[in-house]
Parts: structure tokens; sequence; C-alpha cells
């Protein structure tokens, strides 16, 4: 037998393996529809020309792999087999080329599919996840550079991953980061200021003044009730809260309280009227002022849209502008979470949660990480269980593990009626705190921004709202995604924003973006001095948090409805 014959042998196993893989990709593909889980009625149907070719473009790979064989390890552009312990090994090597060239091929055959571009989406969303668990960096056995550790170490990073994965299964998510160097109050949310109000939903923070003047009209800031206020304020380096305080704005923000069963029978009317519409009346009586300024954030500007409809159906015009950061306001691209949405998703939530029960924070989480699994699933399972390494410390990742619950009649209803059928942009079609909704009335200016990279509120999303909200308008596009195009101080120098001076806001982003110039840093500046012309004439900060025993400062911010886990 010649030293060729184990290797041919090899590699003939190898292709049988493949063949057999593919067969049963194409038999699977006509039998599931990935969107319901359940045999669909016709099968799905493949482009002929897109098939043909794309068979012929794997077996041409193949075959050119397979010659190679291990002599020469090929050369793999994947960051999850970048490490010298993959290059040095040509087994690992040759595994991750073959790895790669059935994940392409996968891809090309969800492509292929010719249906209709929701069922589409879910075939590819199904097979990018099938593909990042099934990477061979995920498993032991295959990942040359755990191997490598584990040798070097003598099996104590074998061991330190059996402590890490007990510990996360204890914890009951897999750790981001060191989560034992952070302390809400601590080392974030730090910046000084006290509780000035609480209800059953949230506190209201007010922050200390750090200029000796502050503007008339008060700032207030509505986060997300799916995440943490504190993103907003991480560290003082990056804190937007601080920021605003430090432009001379008399700051305060609500945070959201985390709710348990005694809130689970909770409405996203409730969240309007006692949350939002209640934090604006609260800093209206506290300050003197007969409008405020406000800024939403996700899902808390989906919300303070709702509470400034509701006053303005109403006749009441609280606010004097409205930001929104990256909002869902007209919900007809929702992204990569419409493969989640249908009408048989949404009756199941209804059925389950509508009338009472919690939506888990840990499950809402888990379904995020999961819409980049390779980032926010497999990298840290490979570093925390394989290498047994200790993910370094992050203040996003530790805000990001941080979950809150949502309750169930509320995130049934948002479900419904803005992700399944975007009833906000139709006048007259939603009721909300018993006023029919109709965005036209909202004439107050507002500033709009997106990020050119978000996952969770597309940037045309984003975009979108510049086309149903009627009021004089500034749009900004920044570089980066749904959290890090957010929260990009100036002093960083990092990323870009784009601005389009004749201030135009035709019907499309490609249109918008054809007129655009690209500016380099931070678009915080452009919002600031687009914040001031909003904010009235400066006046002596206050001495006192809050205003009288009524609106007294009971605690220290960050408070402690921050403080409560999922």
């Amino acid at each position: 037998m010649n030293s060729e014959s184990p290797w041919a042998e090899s590699a003939q196993q190898f292709q049988q393996i493949f063949g057999q893989s593919w067969s049963q990709a194409l038999q699977s593909f006509q039998k599931l529809d990935l969107g319901t889980q359940v045999p669909a009625t016709p099968p799905l149907k493949f482009s002929p020309s897109k098939l043909q070719a794309l068979q012929q473009q794997y077996l041409k790979e193949a075959q050119e792999l397979w010659a190679q064989g291990l002599q020469g390890a090929p050369e793999v552009k994947d960051r999850r087999f970048a490490g010298e312990g993959w290059a040095s090994n040509p087994v690992a090597a040759f595994s991750a080329a073959a790895y790669l060239l059935n994940a392409r091929t996968l891809m090309g055959l969800a492509e292929a599919v010719e249906s209709d571009e929701k069922t589409k989406a879910r075939i590819r969303f199904g097979v990018e996840q099938w593909m990042a668990a099934m990477a061979p960096s995920n498993f032991l056995a295959f990942n040359a550079e755990a191997q490598k550790k584990a040798i070097e170490t003598k099996g104590e990073s074998i061991a330190k991953g059996m402590q890490n994965l007990l510990h996360d299964i204890t914890q009951g998510h897999v750790s981001m980061t060191d989560e034992s160097l952070f302390e809400v109050g601590r080392n974030v949310a730090t910046t000084e200021g006290a509780v000035v109000y609480e209800n059953e939903l949230f506190q209201l923070l007010e922050y200390k003044p750090l200029t000796a003047k502050v503007y008339e009209r008060p700032f207030l800031l509505v986060p997300p009730c799916i995440n943490k206020f504190y993103i907003l304020d991480l560290q003082p380096e990056n804190s937007l809260i601080r920021y605003a305080v430090e432009q001379g704005h008399r700051t305060f923000v609500v945070s959201w309280r985390n709710p348990g069963d005694a809130l689970a029978h909770k409405t996203w009317d409730d969240y309007v009227e006692d949350g939002a519409m209640a934090a604006i009346d609260v800093v209206r009586n506290i300050t003197g002022a007969e409008q405020i300024n406000a800024l939403g954030f996700c899902v808390g500007g989906t919300i303070l849209s709702n509470a400034l409809a509701v006053l303005a159906a109403r006749g009441d015009e609280p606010v004097a502008s409205a930001t929104f950061l990256t909002t869902l306001i007209d919900f007809t691209d929702t992204g990569i979470l419409d493969v989640f949405i249908d009408e048989a998703f949404v009756k199941f939530r209804e059925m389950q949660m509508g009338q009472g029960g919690l939506m888990k924070g840990q499950d809402l989480a888990s379904t995020f990480s999961f819409l980049r699994p390779n980032d926010l699933v497999w990298n840290y399972v490979v570093g925390n269980y394989l290498k047994g390494e200790t993910p370094p410390p992050f203040d996003l990742l530790y805000w990001n593990s941080d979950s809150t619950n949502l309750p169930g009649p509320f995130y049934a209803w948002y479900l419904r009626n803005f992700y399944l059928e975007n009833n906000l942009v139709k006048p007259g079609r939603l009721t909300v705190c018993g006023e029919k909704m109709d965005l036209g009335n909202l004439t107050l200016p507002v500033y709009i921004y997106g990020s050119r990279e978000d996952h969770i509120v597309p940037i045309n999303a984003a975009y979108a709202s510049t086309q149903v909200l009627p009021g004089k308008k500034r749009f900004v596009m920044g570089a980066s995604g749904h959290i890090a195009g957010v929260i990009n101080p100036p002093a960083k120098g990092k990323r870009s924003h784009w601005i389009r001076a004749d201030g135009k806001l035709p019907a499309t982003l490609d249109s918008w973006l054809e007129g655009a110039t690209e500016h380099p840093g931070s678009w915080w500046t452009d919002w600031s001095g687009w914040l001031k012309g909003h904010a009235g004439k400066q006046i002596a900060a206050p001495k006192a948090y809050g205003k009288g025993t009524k609106f007294r400062a009971t605690e220290p911010a960050p408070g402690s409805y921050v403080k409560q886990k999922a």
C-alpha cells in the first residue's frame, strides 16, 4: 500500500459524508417549512438555474479541496479559525475549510428557494443558526486552539472550562464578561443624582447639575423597558446622561421597574399613561416648566411617540421637542425579527400571556443573542468552556446580560399592533389610553437618529419615521449598530455620521443618502446643538433635587428599581 492510500481513503469517506449531507439538505428543504416547523404544502421549489450553478460550484470547490488534501493546509479567512493552532494543524485547517464550503453551499441553497421573501428569510435564518452551531470550532474534538491550550496547561483549561460551564448553568446564561467586576451604582450608572418620584412602574431620577446655569426647559429621557436605562450611563466617559447634564440640561431619566408577578397584568396603556405620560407630568411639576424636551430610545421611543399622540388627542402639548434614537414607529421593515412574527406566533403569545404572565427576560435576551449567534453565543461557548477562559471585563456586555422581564399583556399587544399589523401609522386604527392614535397631530420638531448597521431597528425603518411625523425634522445616520452607534461619545473620535445639509427628506433612505455628507466622529455634538435650539433661555441651576415634600429625594441614583434582577 502506498503512502497516498490513507489519504485517498479518508477523502473518499469525506466525499461520501458530504454527498449524504447534500442529499439530506435537499430533502429537508423540500419537506420542511422552517417558519412553522410543520410539513409545508406545497413543497418548496428551487430555481433550476441557481441549483445547477450551485451544484457545479460545490463539486468544483470540493474536488479542489480534496485534491489539495492535507499536504498544504488551506488558507481559511474566518476569525473562528484564525488562531495559530488551526494554521499549524493540517487536519484542523482542512476541517475548517470543508465546513466553510458546506456553509456557503447551504446558504446558496437557501437563496435558490423560489418562494416569498418571508419564507426565504426564515430559511436563511434557520440555516445560519444550524451552521453557526455546527462549526468545528464549537467542539473540543475538532478545535485545534482548544486542544493546544489543553496540552500547554496540562488539562487545567479543561477543568476551568467545566467550572465555567457549571457556573453559567447555575446563573442561567452564558457569561459574556466577568460579571463579578461590575455593580450598578458603584462602577456603572454612577452619574450623581437622586430618585425624586416613583410609582409601581418606574422611578424618576433627577441628576445633579454640572453647570452654574441650566436651560429653562428640562430634559427627560425615556429608555426602553426591555433593557435597563444605564446603557445611557455606563461610564462617565461614555454616558449620554452625563453628557446632557454637562451641556446644561436639567436632566431626568425614567428607570423602569423590572416586573415580577405583581406587575404581570400590566398593559401597553399602563406603560404609556402611568409611565411616559406620568414622567412628563412630574418633570413639569418639579421644574415649573410649561414644556419640556424629551428623548426616547428604542422601545422607549415607541412608548414616547404613543404618549405624545395621546396627549395631542387630548389637546395637550407639554413636549417642545422630541428625539427618537433607533426607534420603530413605522414597523414596515423590522429586519431579522420579522422571521418570528406571523399570525400563528402572535396568537400563541396572546393565548399564553395576553391576559397575564411574564415574558421572561432571559428568553428575550437569548432571542436577541441568537440574532448574532457567532458573536454573542458560540464565541463565548468556545472561550469559556473549551478554552477555560474568563471573558474580559466589558461594561456593555455586563449591561447586556442584566435582563428584564416584560408583562405578558404588554408584550402580546405590542407584537400584534406594531410588529404584525403596523397599526400606529394608520390614522384612527389604534386606540391607546382611550384615544385614537393619529401621528399627523404631532407637529412638534423631532430629531431622528438611526444606526447604519442596526439589526434591531434597521436603518430604513429608522428613516421611515421621517415620512410619518409631520413636524420639522432632522435626520442623522450614524455608523455601527443598535448600541455602539448610539453610545459614541465625541471624545473618542470614533465612527462617522451622515447629515444632509439641505434638510430634505425624500421618500427613501437611498434618495436621502444621495445628498448626505459624511462627518467624522460622533453625532452627539450635532444633536446637542439642535437640542439647545429648543431648550429656551438659561436660568440658575437648582440647588436641590425635586420640589417640596411631594417630590423630595428619597434615595441616591441610580435607585433601587434598576438593581432588581429578572
